[in-house]
């Protein structure tokens, strides 16, 4: 599973963390994370590289429709019915 966008600003906000913190912890420039935060593309090692972080710093990510028995805190986007 590959890293959102929705995921990394949860996962920033859960550590309150910024944009520089996690640039910081995961050895990319701030500009990699403003373009990925931003929507843009970024490479795919830049992008392991914030998952890398996070996970180091105690975050869990749940993809769709997967279920999590961990416990912890967490954030979880449930789409809307059409």
């Amino acid at each position: 599973m590959g890293l959102t966008v929705a995921q990394s600003r949860a996962a920033r906000a859960l550590l309150d963390w910024t944009k520089m913190q996690l640039a910081e912890a995961a050895s990319v420039g701030i500009m990699t994370v403003n373009r990925f935060e931003g929507g843009q593309p970024i490479a795919d090692g830049s992008r392991r590289k914030l998952q890398i972080a996070f996970t180091a710093a105690g975050i869990s990510f749940i993809a769709a429709g997967e279920t999590s028995s961990d416990g912890g805190e967490g954030v979880r986007l449930t789409p809307k019915p059409e």
